[in-house]
């Protein structure tokens, strides 16, 4: 089987998309970051090579990128935490674009459920594909390259396929690269709101998209305290936040104690109850499933102070049940 000519595909790729939203590329970059566009082409020949491309100036962006791997072409969005010409500081410039590529996965968890997220590091084989989701503090390290798309036949392109899935994505970029946690952008409703759809209900989901945001925007302060005050326990090497699960979701922050590890969950319910009841029966599943890490305290972090009853009902989990479940207040100054 013949390899494809990555400048043909890109060509065609760059032909075609002047009839999809993702053909605005260019123009949507010169709007966000107030700087001339770079032509009208999604690739150019400075970012096309023999195994694959990336969008001209994606660098130091979330990039839009097709490559050849494992016999198949992958497309999709992709952070490339290497040091280049081109990217002298990757941590420094892609982590607050991490953040917000955080922030929409977590508004909009179900937007991508029909790709898949992998990642690797030179020396190291990839990972495993897994459901899209935010990115593990500890993969935002020199060296790794993180993707989330898909892949195809390299002898069965499908170049519509490519450029739907570019135009799905388009939002996600603009909000990954829209500098402000407090920006808006139009999401594709799905195919369950039909024509019959009404406007105040898409009112509806635009305020509680707001609400959702305003709730994040509090997490990540308050996760942002409890990492800090941590690491001045502990010592920053004992910290870690985002901890991976073995359930392939992420604890809010972790402490590493010898063996052992506890685990902090951040809730930002009103009343430490309402915590509690969102937060135990995350951190029981984070620390009892088969495979788990041993895990000593398991802490549900609020702003609220803890009132009697509760203290009760937690002393009633651990005497009953060895449940080894604590509540902390933190206060943001």
């Amino acid at each position: 089987m013949s390899v494809p000519n990555l400048k043909a595909i890109t060509a065609e790729l760059n032909q075609r998309a002047r009839a999809h939203p993702i053909g605005r590329l260019q123009k949507i970059r010169s709007e966000l970051h107030h700087r001339r566009p770079a032509g009208q082409n999604i690739f150019s020949l400075q970012t096309t090579f023999d195994d694959g491309a990336f969008h001209h100036g994606g660098a130091t962006e979330l990039q839009f990128n097709i490559w050849l791997e494992d016999g198949k072409l992958r497309h999709g969005v992709a952070f490339c935490f290497k040091r280049t010409q081109t990217l002298q500081k990757p941590i420094a410039v892609l982590s607050p674009k991490v953040r917000l590529f955080n922030n929409f996965m977590r508004l909009y968890p179900e937007i991508y459920g029909d790709m898949r997220m992998w990642h690797y590091s030179k020396g190291e084989s990839p990972s495993s594909d897994y459901m899209p989701k935010p990115i593990p503090h500890k993969l935002v390290t020199k060296g790794v390259f993180l993707f989330l798309g898909k892949r195809q036949r390299i002898d069965r392109i499908d170049y519509e396929v490519i450029l739907n899935d570019f135009d799905r994505l388009l939002p996600l970029y603009k909000f990954t690269e829209g500098r402000s946690e407090w920006q808006t952008v139009s999401v594709p409703i799905e195919s369950g709101f039909r024509s019959g759809f009404l406007p105040n209900a898409l009112s509806a989901i635009k305020m509680q998209s707001r609400k959702q945001l305003e709730v994040i925007l509090r997490h990540n302060k308050l996760q942002k305290a409890l990492y800090r005050r941590l690491i001045s326990q502990y010592g920053a090497k004992n910290v870690t936040p985002e901890y991976p699960t073995i359930i392939g979701t992420s604890v809010d922050v972790a402490v590493h104690r010898g063996k052992a590890y506890w685990f902090y969950e951040i809730k930002t319910a009103d009343s430490p109850r309402a915590c509690l009841r969102e937060a135990l029966g995350q951190l029981l599943e984070y620390a009892f499933w088969p495979g788990s890490l041993m895990v000593t305290r398991l802490i549900v972090v609020g702003e609220s102070t803890m009132d009697k009853k509760c203290e009760a009902y937690l002393q009633r989990l651990r005497d009953r049940f060895s449940l080894p479940v604590e509540y902390q207040q933190i206060v943001l100054r």
